[in-house]
């Protein structure tokens, strides 16, 4: 109501106040997530890994399903003389007979086993060491990185000398090396060589590949160790332990996903070249000792070349292309 000059009262229609709209406050891990499901790429990618992960894992349930078997001692495998000719080609399946369910990829000549098989738990083994290896890694580098970065004086010198020094190292020469000494050590004990190549290629693998993210993260903590919350913890008395790992910590969390996303694909590249190089996995089947294998068939028999050389092309590829999205994803300079 309002009095205006002849006294008269008019009535004032006062608009109510716009109720304040809530603004919701995301995380820098949901923009990147949300930057992620967006990009159609990363999508495809991260389903191709999904289905040869299921496929890895479900190797013996595959082999099971088809009837195939990469082993040729199993009793339940069908005689290297049903499969394979005098000559030591395939007689059922490519590359001189038609398609048959029994081997849908055919056999391997002269050994007579089933490529199918080999694909499946061939898989299974890379990604297994990829996955140990950048996992182990990772956990070294940063724990070194941490303590080497926020450390001053001696054992700053210290963790900087035994870094460069590994950096240093040759890395075939440790393999070439290594691998004669365990294969004689194990060469009356057949059943366990393939666990020692296996432990001993995770072993290199982890020794010889933790620098780079530790330099890394040496970097990233001399940046975050002069900002003002690190220096109140420190002032007030908070454990150095505490200060690592619930402070500087979980600031480093964009450049750590980056580095394992870049990690798998080339430990993936790595363990298939070694195989193939005869320097990895020998006992237990590998995408690399495959393509090894088939080597000297690839004029006549291209499938068995291109079964494993497509497969670990196919995961390497994805795995990069998804390593690169989420590189893009965590690093708030690009915006895409």
């Amino acid at each position: 109501m309002a009095l205006i000059g002849g006294g008269e009262l008019i009535e004032l229609e006062v608009e109510s106040p716009t109720p304040a709209v809530e603004v919701a406050g995301k995380s820098p891990a949901q923009i990147a997530f949300a930057r992620l499901r967006k990009d159609k790429v990363a999508v495809l990618c991260f389903s191709i890994l999904v289905l040869m992960v299921l496929v890895a894992i479900s190797a013996p349930l595959i082999a099971k399903a088809f009837h195939v078997y990469w082993d040729i001692s199993d009793p339940n495998a069908p005689n290297v003389g049903d499969v394979v000719d005098f000559d030591g080609y395939p007689s059922v399946g490519p590359p001189y007979h038609g398609f048959t369910w029994d081997h849908p990829l055919g056999v391997a000549p002269r050994t007579g086993a089933d490529n199918l098989a080999w694909l499946v738990y061939g898989l299974r083994t890379s990604l297994f060491i990829a996955t140990t290896a950048t996992v182990l890694t990772t956990v070294f580098g940063v724990g070194i990185g941490l303590v080497w970065g926020f450390s001053r004086g001696v054992l700053d010198q210290v963790l900087g000398f035994i870094t460069d020094l590994f950096l240093a190292f040759p890395f075939f020469l440790g393999l070439l090396a290594l691998v004669p000494i365990i294969t004689s050590h194990y060469a009356t004990n057949v059943d366990g060589l393939p666990r020692a190549q296996l432990f001993a290629l995770l072993s290199v693998l982890v020794v010889l590949g933790w620098m780079g993210l530790a330099r890394l993260i040496r970097g990233q903590v001399l940046t975050l160790r002069e900002r003002e919350f690190i220096q109140a913890a420190e002032v007030i008395g908070v454990p150095t332990r505490q200060i690592l790992f619930k402070e500087l910590l979980p600031n480093m969390v964009a450049p750590i996903v980056v580095s394992l996303s870049l990690s798998l694909p080339a430990f993936v590249a790595l363990e298939a070249a070694l195989s193939f190089l005869g320097l990895g996995l020998t006992g237990i089947p590998s995408l690399g000792k495959m393509a090894a294998q088939a080597t000297p068939y690839y004029a006549d028999y291209g499938l068995y070349l291109w079964v494993p050389v497509g497969a670990i092309a196919l995961l390497t590829l994805t795995l990069n292309l998804l390593g690169d999205a989420v590189r893009d994803a965590f690093d708030p300079r690009t915006r895409r």
